[in-house]
This record gives structure tokens, C-alpha cells and sequence, in this order.
């Protein structure tokens, strides 16, 4: 009887992994090469922030208003 062989650490890496490391590593160049501050007026209150910070909360606003508006299909 043979020992059950190792597979090697990237061969136990699923495809969704993958995918999901691709979009960590590109996420941080983006945080990276967008630390430049910008002044956003919001009904007369300026606010001052990095710019990768007001896309990601301007991104998560999106994503909640269309969570909220999606209509859902009753299952019968």
C-alpha cells in the first residue's frame, strides 16, 4: 500500500481563491495609488478625505440602495 502523495499548496487553492487573491492584491494597489487627499462639498459641508475613501463609501451607498430597491421573487 502507497502513501497518499501531498499535493502541493497551490494545487489546494480553489479557482474562487484565486480569483479572490487577484482581487485583494488589486484592491491594495488601488488604495495605494489613490492616497491623495480631495475636498468634496456635500450641502454646503466640505468634507476632506482620501480619494480611495470616498469611492468605497460612495460603492457601498450603491450597493445598499440597490440591495433595498431589488425586487424579490416570491417562490411558490
Amino acid at each position: 500500500m502507497t502513501a497518499p502523495q501531498k499535493r502541493s499548496i497551490l494545487a489546494r487553492v480553489s479557482p474562487t481563491q484565486w480569483v479572490a487573491l487577484i482581487l485583494i492584491v488589486l484592491a491594495v494597489i488601488f488604495v495605494a495609488e489613490n492616497r491623495d487627499r480631495v475636498s468634496i462639498t456635500l450641502l454646503m459641508i466640505d468634507i476632506t478625505s482620501p480619494l480611495w475613501l470616498v469611492l468605497l463609501v460612495l460603492f457601498v451607498v450603491g450597493w445598499i440602495a440597490g440591495v433595498l430597491t431589488v425586487r424579490r421573487r416570491n417562490k411558490r
